[in-house]
C-alpha cells in the first residue's frame, strides 16, 4: 500500500489533494463568477487576473501558515521532552501514554512506554531545538506552487476560448476531474474505496465552490 512505504514525494497524496483542492476552490470562485456575471472580454481578463493573483496570496498564505504549523508542533514536542526529563518515572509514564493516540497508547502498553521513556531520557535536551528545517522550507514551497499552479488548467480555457459559456463549461469540466483525481490519490494513500472517495471529494469540492460564490466570495 502507497501509504505505508516510503514517499520520494515531499508531501504525502492526502497533503497534495488537499492543497490542490484547496488551489481549485480558490479558482473556480473566479470563474464562476464569470460565468454568472457573463462579462466582456476585458472584465473576463480582469477576472482571471484577479483569480491568479488571489491563488498566489493564497499559495504564500497557505505556506506560511504550514511553517508556523511546523514551529507549533515542534514547540509541542519540545514541551513533552522537557515534561518526560523532568518529572518522575510514574509521571514520565503517564506524560507519554497522554501525547500519544489512545490506540496507540492501549496498543504500545506500560512495557512499551518504559522503553520509550529510557529512550528519551537517554537523548540530549538540544535534540529537541525548535527550528526549521531546509526540509520544511521545501515542503512549504511544494505547497506554496500546489496552490497557485492549480488556477492555470481551470483558467486556460477563458484565455484560448472566445465563447465565455463554453470556456466556463470545460473549465468546469477540466476542474471536476482534477477534483476526481484528488479523490482517488487520496483513496490509494489511506487505502479506501477509490470510486466512492473520489466522487465524495468532487462533490464536497462544488458544493464548496457554490457556498463560496453564495456568500460573496
Amino acid at each position: 500500500m502507497e501509504g505505508l512505504t516510503k514517499s520520494k514525494w515531499l508531501l504525502n497524496p492526502l497533503d497534495r489533494g488537499s492543497e490542490i483542492l484547496f488551489g481549485l476552490i480558490m479558482a473556480l470562485t473566479f470563474t464562476c463568477s464569470i460565468g454568472i456575471a457573463n462579462k466582456g472580454t476585458s472584465e473576463v481578463r480582469q477576472l482571471l487576473i484577479g483569480a491568479i493573483g488571489c491563488n498566489l496570496a493564497w499559495g504564500i498564505v497557505d505556506a506560511t501558515m504550514y511553517l508556523i504549523g511546523i514551529l507549533a508542533q515542534k514547540a509541542r514536542n519540545k514541551t513533552i521532552f522537557d515534561a518526560v526529563h523532568n518529572s518522575s518515572e510514574t509521571k514520565q509514564i503517564k506524560i507519554l501514554a497522554d501525547s500519544l493516540p489512545p490506540t496507540v497508547a492501549s496498543a504500545i502498553g506500560t512495557e512499551g512506554l518504559e522503553q520509550i521513556r529510557n529512550k528519551l531520557n537517554d537523548l540530549p535536551a538540544t535534540i529537541t531545538d525548535v527550528r526549521l528545517t531546509v526540509q520544511d522550507f521545501k515542503k512549504a514551497v511544494a505547497i506554496f506552487f500546489l496552490v497557485f499552479i492549480s488556477t492555470f488548467p481551470v483558467v486556460i480555457p477563458f484565455i484560448f476560448i472566445q465563447d465565455t459559456n463554453l470556456a466556463l463549461r470545460i473549465s468546469n469540466i477540466v476542474a471536476i476531474v482534477m477534483m476526481f483525481l484528488c479523490g482517488w490519490s487520496v483513496a490509494r494513500y489511506v487505502g479506501v474505496n477509490k470510486w466512492r472517495i473520489s466522487i465524495t471529494i468532487t462533490l464536497i469540492g462544488i458544493i464548496l465552490v457554490a457556498v463560496t460564490i453564495a456568500l460573496g466570495g
